[in-house]
């Protein structure tokens, strides 16, 4: 197996509600909900939303979706400024998104909040000052 990740996909309860949170944060998608699935484009990584029921059943025919609590994955979003964090996350916020952690100065060295979207589904927005991007965005991993 090479070492990559093609695609993210999150199990929504309301995929045009979803949608339009992702959109409003400035995702650019490629296939919408009337397609019954919605693929954003992101640097490196497809972000694609499908309804939970049946990403469950596609999993197993007796795979029940459980949103009961915090899962253990988050998803990171890294920023080329400090002050970006804040601005994503007040725009979360604005869009349906829930503050889970306000931005704060973190052990590790960088800057940080949390953020959940109509979904649950947990996003980190991060900043170092010595953190490096290739040309599409995505983060530089030595």
């Amino acid at each position: 197996m090479e070492s990559r990740i093609s695609i993210i996909t999150l199990g929504v309860e309301n995929l045009v509600r979803a949608y339009e949170f992702y959109s409003a944060l400035g995702f650019s998608a490629s296939k919408k909900p009337e397609d019954g699935i919605v693929f954003f484009r992101t640097g490196g990584v497809c972000l694609a939303l499908y309804p939970m029921e049946a990403l469950a059943k596609d999993i197993s025919e007796d795979q029940e979706p459980n949103r009961s609590g915090f899962s253990g994955i988050t998803i990171a979003h890294n920023t080329r400024t400090k002050g970006e964090v804040d601005e994503i996350l007040a725009q979360a916020e604005r869009f349906g998104g829930r503050i889970l952690k306000p931005a704060q100065d973190v052990f590790w060295g960088g800057y940080s909040g949390y953020f959940s979207d109509p979904d649950s589904h947990v996003w980190e927005v991060a900043y170092a000052d010595f953190w490096e991007f290739n040309e599409d965005g995505s983060l530089v991993i030595a």
